[in-house]
């Protein structure tokens, strides 16, 4: 498996789970409950990210910095980041569920980015046998992880 196959499948589940909140957060009680979802929301996307980073952009860093999206990416990361962090502060149930579904809201901005623009990149840029040897470190890392 490519590792942007192994990506694109993350995607799939984080979609599913963004489908989750933003049909449930807005049912929550209490700031606890929205902060439990924004939780584990932050929780995937931090190792998402981290696998991201560790195995793939650093392939790529040079083609967003020519097409002009290297700060972009980083930027999207912040918010998203910035808003989860928010969720766990806010005392109001009201403003910790318009946070979390502003960081679903970048998150699938940002996935969809990544989806048009930096899958089919890393197809054109890197040979096949990369993409590999790169889904195949992946997979490593999530049998270790669930070990």
């Amino acid at each position: 498996m490519k590792i942007t196959e192994a990506l694109l499948a993350e995607h799939l589940v984080f979609h599913n789970l963004f489908d989750y909140i933003e049909r449930n957060a807005g049912k929550s009680k209490s700031p606890a409950e929205v902060k439990v979802l924004s939780a584990l929301m932050e929780t995937m996307l931090d190792a998402h990210s981290r696998t991201e980073d560790e195995l793939f952009i650093g392939h790529l860093e040079h083609c967003f910095e020519q097409i002009g999206h290297c700060e972009t990416f980083h930027l999207e990361h912040k918010e998203i980041e910035r808003n989860l962090k928010l969720v766990q502060k806010a005392k109001q149930t009201r403003k910790a569920c318009q946070l979390l579904l502003a960081a679903v809201a970048a998150s699938r901005k940002h996935f969809d980015k990544e989806e048009r623009i930096v899958f089919p990149l890393a197809e054109r840029v890197l040979n096949s046998k990369t993409l590999t040897e790169l889904g195949r470190t992946w997979m490593e890392q999530r049998t270790r992880a669930v070990l």
